[in-house]
């Protein structure tokens, strides 16, 4: 597989990301409806992808988004800039106090536990990145003087607004342009698409975007809603994938786009909240190659997990490991993720390696 990544000495950045990044407001071990007390954290989508290969595995990166110019902007700003993620290319958007111009987006996400499933209540209207434009970035200055290696987006961002389909286009067009590699994870999330046009709406932008796309991410329920593809022979809950039912589906999406180089998902099977099974898989030059298996995985917060893969297969990606490698890191990052707290990553890469290389939980003196 070639991915004719740019030199590092022709770009500013490694990676960068185009997305909402939100504040997520955590209960830690209780409700939400409960709580009189929440931990702050910074997460979205696309943003963990590029935190992660930051911070876990080195790479200069930076996000692409925009906050309301006010305290809890600022605050935002201050949590990337703790994770070493480089926020030159974030758009403070002036507001006018009360959030009728934009302001900025909240989710309060509770863990799950056991039995209990893990809860999701996001507050994310006529935020600031939402009605964010090409000219609030400058791509052609970005990817044209400054120079991306890779930029990586996906299908959330792509929900958010009529706008944000048509910024998020005008950005993969600006980075292949202009020679950076894009990475797409399709995320279906139907609540979002009914708000601008439902699964219509999804498909026409999303099969616009897939054209300018080098690496897709995206189960098989994203491909049949975002895409049209649809995979045979699996069981009814999805999850025991067939390989060549995956393989062939993916083939199509392949002819149908020649311009994929990779595919890639995650296979979980949810036993309870805190207990999944958990692997992945890529396909690239025609073949499908299959992560470790990492079964009874216990999960402290899984929120994140399937963000921490794609940076993990993005690095294997970008290293030149190859296709096996590189859905190896990816499962490995995002099975280290979700034993921690919080939607980004607190994994090393050492910690990373040594998952893959078979390493237990012994105690580390």
């Amino acid at each position: 597989m070639e991915l004719n990544l740019k030199p590092r000495s022709e770009c500013k950045y490694d990676a960068v990301s185009l997305g909402e990044v939100m504040l997520r407001l955590d209960p830690g071990e209780g409700r939400i409806r409960t709580a009189r007390s929440f931990r702050a954290w910074e997460g979205g989508g696309e943003y963990n992808v590029i935190r992660g290969l930051h911070k876990c595995f080195g790479m200069k990166t930076a996000v692409i988004t925009a906050f309301a110019d006010n305290e809890v902007g600022l605050l935002m700003k201050d949590f990337i800039e703790q994770g070493g993620v480089d926020t030159d290319l974030i758009y403070m958007k002036k507001t006018d106090g009360i959030g009728r111009i934009c302001r900025n987006g909240i989710n309060f996400t509770e863990r799950g536990f056991g039995i209990r499933g893990a809860v999701g209540c996001s507050d994310r209207a006529n935020t600031a990145i939402s009605q964010a434009t090409p000219e609030d970035f400058d791509f052609e200055y970005i990817f044209g003087t400054l120079g991306v290696r890779w930029l990586h987006t996906g299908g959330i961002y792509a929900a958010l607004s009529e706008q944000s389909c048509k910024t998020v286009i005008e950005a993969i067009k600006t980075a292949k342009k202009y020679g950076t590699i894009v990475s797409y994870d399709l995320n279906y999330r139907p609540s979002m698409w009914s708000a601008i046009g439902g699964i219509e709406k999804a498909q026409e932008v999303n099969k616009e975007i897939a054209k300018y796309v080098d690496v897709m991410i995206g189960n098989e329920e994203d491909f049949t809603a975002c895409l049209g593809f649809q995979i045979e022979g699996n069981d009814a809950n999805l999850k025991t994938l067939n390989l060549d039912g995956y393989k062939k589906m993916i083939n199509e999406a392949a002819a149908a786009y020649p311009n994929f180089k990779a595919v890639a998902t995650t296979l979980r099977q949810v036993k309870t909240a805190t207990i999944n099974d958990w692997s992945a898989i890529c396909w690239a030059d025609g073949e499908i190659y299959k992560a470790k298996q990492y079964d009874s995985l216990e999960i402290m917060d899984r929120v994140g997990g399937g963000d921490s893969f794609a940076s993990g297969l993005v690095y294997g990606l970008m290293s030149g490991a190859g296709a096996e490698a590189a859905v190896n890191y990816g499962a490995a990052h995002g099975a280290l993720a979700m034993t921690t707290p919080g939607d980004t990553t607190m994994a090393s890469l050492k910690e990373v390696e040594a998952l893959m290389g078979g390493a237990g939980a012994r105690v580390q003196r």
